[in-house]
């Protein structure tokens, strides 16, 4: 079994992402201590920052130092957590000083470690270059400067551009990529997502918003043509409904409502969507349905059962995702302290089918039935799996 300081020796190299001691067992220790790598004159390091109530302290480690501090560490916290180009570890300590290590490889999206000493945070979109669809969307001022007020809807827009970064080697550049988003609202992630591939990357795009408030797309199509933004269409429909296209490259959901966000998943998996990207909002309907004698006495109290159906919700739409042929990460779409609906799930078409018992188990510990499960089973408006 690999020891602590085995698993630390193979992280700790230019691949380190972060490295985060947390949970520590007394109130007089940091609240946490955070290392990334840093290249200093051409040689590679381990910054420590180590925050003491509001102030943060740094320190530089090399390899072989960084180790043994780190292992000094958690004779005092209780976690340790480490995220690399390689995959993530996690790393347990008791009070008797066992430990437990869990490691997962990392999936099909890597991005490389800036090991700028002075890093300064990158944005895909420039916040000193004035983009029209910003100052017109109120995110930036005619002067192309970011509205204060409007910063973290910059860097949402920023944090989904990140996302699409990712997974660009999948969509073809040959061709017209085309681009489906259903509850598109005002719209302000379509145009980053059309400003990001068609301006700044030359794909070839066909984007489709889609969203239920007439004078919402009203306002997109207006912009749309008074910037000429050509192969980029707004469009007045449900996504239960729609039927606009039979073939399609990408799906994005954006806080699609309850189970709008399950038809549309369904809609994404039948058209056969290379690249699936979906903010879930208002997750209802599991809520309702679970039921389970076990759970009963934590399933009382009401707040928390709803928190677990919202989890339990997206939990299984990626397990089908996973059993129609896609790889799915669970990913953190903004932070929480800016919102609650912070879970993106992004599913990559790969063709690898798992085995659908372990989530039907999982339904029927709760005796539930989730509107994607009864749409790919067909036992809903008369499709077939």
């Amino acid at each position: 079994m690999e020891t602590l300081e085995e698993l630390l020796y193979k992280y700790l190299d230019e691949t380190l992402t972060k490295l985060v001691v947390s949970n520590p067992r007394s109130k007089a220790e940091a609240a946490k201590i955070s290392l990334r790598p840093v290249l200093l004159k051409g040689e590679l390091i381990f910054q420590a920052s180590i925050q003491q109530e509001k102030k943060i302290f740094h320190k530089n480690f090399e390899q072989q130092d960084a180790v043994e501090a780190i292992l000094h560490w958690m004779k005092a916290y209780r976690q340790l957590d480490i995220f690399s180009q390689i995959g993530h570890a996690f790393a347990l300590v008791s009070k008797k000083g066992k430990v437990t290590i869990k490691e997962k490889k990392a999936g099909c999206c890597v991005k490389s470690v800036d090991l700028s000493h002075n890093r300064k945070k990158k944005y895909i979109l420039d916040p000193e270059q004035k983009v029209d669809f910003l100052v017109e969307l109120g995110v930036q001022t005619q002067e192309g400067k970011i509205v204060h007020a409007k910063y973290n809807k910059f860097r949402q827009i920023n944090r989904f551009l990140e996302f699409i970064e990712d997974i660009l080697p999948r969509l073809p550049k040959d061709r017209e990529v085309t681009i489906l988003d259903f509850g598109c609202g005002k719209s302000y992630l379509t145009f980053a997502m059309y400003h990001y591939l068609k301006v700044l990357k030359g794909y070839q795009v066909h984007i489709i918003g889609l969203d239920i408030k007439e004078d919402v797309i009203g306002h997109c199509r207006k912009l749309a043509l008074e910037y000429d933004y050509t192969g980029l269409d707004f469009y007045v429909g449900d996504i239960a409904e729609y039927q606009g296209i039979t073939q399609v490259d990408m799906v994005v959901t954006l806080h699609a409502c309850d189970t709008a966000t399950d038809y549309a998943l369904d809609k994404a998996i039948r058209w056969g969507a290379k690249v699936i990207l979906s903010v879930p909002c208002c997750q209802h309907e599991l809520n309702g349905q679970m039921q389970n004698d076990i759970l009963a006495p934590i399933f009382q109290y009401g707040l928390i059962k709803e928190r677990t159906a919202a989890l339990i919700t997206d939990a299984l739409r990626a397990q089908i995702l996973e059993s129609k042929g896609y790889q799915v990460q669970i990913l953190e779409f903004i932070d929480m302290e800016h919102t609650p609906k912070n879970i993106l799930i992004r599913a990559v078409k790969t063709g690898e089918k798992k085995s659908s018992q372990d989530y039907r188990q999982v339904m029927e510990f709760l005796q539930v039935m989730p509107k994607l499960a009864a749409l790919q089973d067909g036992k809903e408006d008369g499709q077939d799996a």
